[in-house]
């Protein structure tokens, strides 16, 4: 299911044994655009440290009573490496990270995760193939500081990030939501991390392959869009792309 960033943002976090706190923003990597931990806020329960989720915890995003249930303890949280609230996300981290939790790590292999084309749940299995190819720096950004980025068409700037598209399935950005409004009034559109040429992090500012008009003439987004099938069918014949769900569906067919 694809959801707004925004929308899931303060869902309660329900562990096995309660709540362990609130969404509070994510970190994704700018070469594959997925998601690769949740940020909890954990109110008073663990103060000065990040508490990160990998997706491989998350079960499911429950919209109608507004919470994600996640497949850990208190304790497995508690106990897990601590990375203090005001530092980077480093390797080092990560590698104890996963190491910990027994996950296979995303960045080493040419898969959205690793040596899988999607999150691998088996954990006998994952042991067995957690062996995918050159390892590769993911560069984490936050869904946070990149909202507001400037975005520049081929031919001039048409508007900012204003919120991002992720699929609960395989927890990849499907598509920025950006908003037009310095250039048309009102209109937001979406656009696939796909049609990303580069990203500026100095500038601020993201850079697609597609023009001014183009982006005009697109289906346009409103909050009360449904991200349907049929929709972004509608998107991408558009700009005359191949959808994601094409090139994925072979990738797991292949993998098997």
């Amino acid at each position: 299911m694809l959801n707004k960033v925004k929308t899931i943002t303060g869902f309660r976090l329900e562990g096995f044994d309660g709540e362990i706190g609130r969404v509070k923003e994510f970190y994704f990597d700018d070469r594959h655009w997925t998601i690769r931990y949740l940020v909890a806020d954990t109110g008073t329960w663990l103060t000065g440290r990040q508490v990160l989720i990998s997706p491989h915890a998350l079960v499911a995003v429950n919209k109608k009573e507004q919470h994600i249930e996640i497949n850990l303890t208190k304790k497995q949280i508690e106990n897990s490496p601590s990375l203090d609230s005001d530092m980077p996300v480093s390797r080092q981290f990560e590698e104890a990270y996963y190491g910990y939790y027994e996950w296979p790590i995303y960045w080493d292999g040419p898969n959205m995760w690793g040596a899988y084309p999607c999150i691998e749940r088996d954990r006998e299995e994952s042991k067995e193939s957690n062996q995918g190819g050159k390892a590769w720096d993911p560069h984490l950004r936050s869904t946070h500081e990149v909202t507001g980025n400037r975005i520049q068409a081929a031919d001039g700037e048409i508007g900012h990030v204003d919120d991002f598209i992720i699929d609960d399935d395989t927890w990849a950005i499907r598509y920025l939501v950006i908003d037009t409004r310095n250039w048309w009034p009102g209109k937001k559109v979406l656009v696939s991390p796909a049609w990303i040429e580069r990203v500026s992090w100095s500038e601020s500012k993201v850079f697609v392959t597609l023009s001014r008009e183009s982006i005009r003439q697109s289906p346009e987004y409103s909050e009360e869009s449904l991200l349907t099938r049929d929709y972004e069918d509608r998107l991408h014949r558009h700009y005359d792309r191949q959808g994601y769900w094409v090139d994925e569906t072979a990738a797991r067919e292949h993998f098997r």
